[in-house]
């Protein structure tokens, strides 16, 4: 067998401030690495303690992404992937808390011969085997966002690893970029370089130099202030730029072209490589700006006190509307405000409603609200995951006769619980099937990364993908109760897609296969889906779903006008 390539490594930290864009920095550059005809992947290392974002509040942290493989991760993944088109996978999000379950599991197994396990050489050594884990897959690039702000204690292990990092790659194979703020002074009408000079001087304390500065600010360094950041950060002039702040993330490849960011890394890396080809991102950044139409969107959900809790969902739909020309307003409204008396006023002037994933029984009567307007009101209607479970309840209780219809998850034993906890899971790599375990942890008890779907022909959803079979990612513990499909598809619910089977603990009584998607045929867009498909849309490739809903929506509004 042909031994892997050694990748390079790009190592991004951040300085003064943490939301600085350290993420969306690093996936341009990679976007345009890729565009010079490299293999490219990304890794972020984010220092907090837990094993992943998985159980986290969305409140506080923002939406979980989920790769092919399984992985919940930070929400960052999902820039690298938009930017990148490349699938990220459990090796590209590590968090302390992994970090040091993995060496304490070591300990535990005796694998130190009983000597001390410390900081340094344990956990550092864990967090370089995880960055150079990526090199397994044959890459040419790898960018490695460290998370957190320089000068955190929580970020230290992973500043000293891989500070040792490029100690043992050497230099030609391990650059570090730095992103700090520069603000500008609108009283003395200056660009002030000072915490700037201050973060690169917290990062050299620690024994980190970096070869690339870049100023994220409201407008473009001066050639006074380049020169000035240069001399105090000890760095060529050459090797500072900045990072402008747009009005749309789909600009900064072509910014940070224009900067000549992607050229001096070629150049420091050696990496060679073709002129990177940037009229892709120039073209989809001047379809955005011909958006002559609004269409707004009205999201039922109740994670939108903080909007990263959506960033996918948004991004999504933003993909959708492009076909189009049409710029979707993402409208939200939090479900525990909706109820049946003001639901008409609320969603009457939005072209389609979507009510998106979550858990647990806060704010449902305000979805199912929701969905009973859009059905009976004939507006376009896309819910997924927990959307298609409420979806799922209004239907039963409004339709098929069944008022005290309900989710396991809401009422453990209610009376006709058409949405039920599933008791096995189905692995799409090996064929194989097990039963979970009840008491799982909450991180352990869900179905998790892509799974397959067969769509069912003549329907709205075979029409969106164009294909008969389709691979889509989940995150749920929840599914449709097979026991009332026959109930409900008598009263007209449609299946438009079904994926692999959950075994019973008896596996000669195994039971129908899984509900991926549901829809009503009467009805001019009403599809529900127990996937999340936002993970899948790119900007130059919208999700078919999130197309075909944007495409009713307008459809409809134009109808009714």
């Amino acid at each position: 067998m042909a031994r892997p390539k050694r990748a390079k490594y790009i190592i991004v930290t951040g300085g003064v401030l943490s939301s600085l864009g350290k993420g969306l920095t690093a996936a341009a550059l990679g976007a345009l690495l890729k565009a010079r005809g490299l293999k490219v992947s990304m890794q972020k290392l984010d220092p907090y303690l837990n094993l992943d974002p998985g159980t986290m509040n969305p409140h506080q942290h923002g939406e979980v992404y989920v790769t092919n493989d399984g992985a919940e991760t930070d929400l960052d993944l999902g820039h690298y992937e938009r930017f990148l088109d490349v699938p990220m996978t459990r090796k590209s999000s590590f968090t302390a808390g992994r970090i040091y379950s993995q060496v304490l599991a070591k300990e535990r197994r005796g694998e130190y011969l009983g000597g001390t396990v410390q900081v340094i050489p344990h956990v550092t050594d864990e967090v370089k085997a995880a960055i150079l884990s990526m090199s397994e897959d044959d890459l040419d690039v790898v960018l490695v966002e460290v998370g957190g702000t320089v000068g955190d204690i929580e970020s230290l292990p992973f500043l000293e690893a891989v500070r040792q990092l490029k100690f043992d790659l050497g230099r030609s194979h391990c650059l570090f970029i730095h992103l700090s703020y520069l603000p500008f002074l609108s009283t003395s009408g200056e660009l002030k370089s000072k915490p700037t000079q201050h973060s690169v001087k917290e990062l050299r304390s620690i024994g980190i130099h970096p070869d690339i500065i870049i100023c994220r600010g409201p407008m473009t360094l001066t050639p006074e202030s380049r020169a000035k950041i240069a001399l105090f950060c000890d760095v060529p002039a050459d090797a500072v730029f900045s990072a402008v702040d747009v009005g749309n993330i789909y600009e900064l490849p072509e910014k940070l072209y224009e900067e000549g960011l992607e050229r001096k890394v070629s150049k420091l890396l050696n990496l060679g490589g073709q002129e990177p080809d940037i009229a892709p991102w120039q073209a989809l950044v001047a379809k955005q700006a011909k958006r002559s139409k609004k269409v707004p969107i009205a999201i039922v959900g109740k994670y939108g006190e903080l909007m990263d809790s959506y960033k996918s969902l948004k991004e999504a739909l933003g993909h959708g509307g492009l076909p189009y020309e049409a710029e979707v307003e993402f409208n939200y409204f939090n479900a525990e405000e909706v109820r049946p008396d003001n639901v008409a006023k609320l969603l009457k002037s939005a072209y389609g409603v979507l009510v998106p994933g979550g858990f647990g029984i806060r704010g449902i009567d305000g979805m199912i609200a929701a969905i009973h307007y859009a059905r009976t009101q004939e507006k376009p209607f896309l819910g997924i995951c927990l959307g298609l479970q409420c979806a799922v309840i209004e239907f039963a209780r409004a339709v098929a006769g069944l008022p005290y219809a309900n989710s396991e998850e809401f009422k453990e034993k209610g009376r006709d619980n058409v949405i039920f906890r599933m008791t096995g899971w189905y692995d799409p790599n090996t064929g194989l099937r097990a039963i979970r375990d009840p008491s799982d942890d909450l991180g352990g008890s869900m179905r998790l990364g892509s799974y397959p779907c067969r769509l069912t022909p003549g329907t709205k959803a075979r029409a969106a993908y164009g294909v008969d079979l389709i691979h889509e990612r989940h995150r749920h513990r929840y599914e449709f109760n097979p026991r009332y499909l026959k109930t409900l598809t008598s009263c007209g619910l449609v299946v438009s897609g079904q994926g692999p089977e959950d075994p019973l603990e008896n596996p000669a009584m195994p039971r129908p296969k899984l509900v991926e998607i549901i829809e009503l045929a009467d009805h001019p867009w009403f599809v529900g889906c127990q996937f999340h498909p936002e993970f899948k849309s790119r900007p130059m490739n919208p999700h078919p779903l999130f197309k075909a809903f944007v495409g009713a929506a307008i459809k409809q509004n134009a109808k009714k006008s």
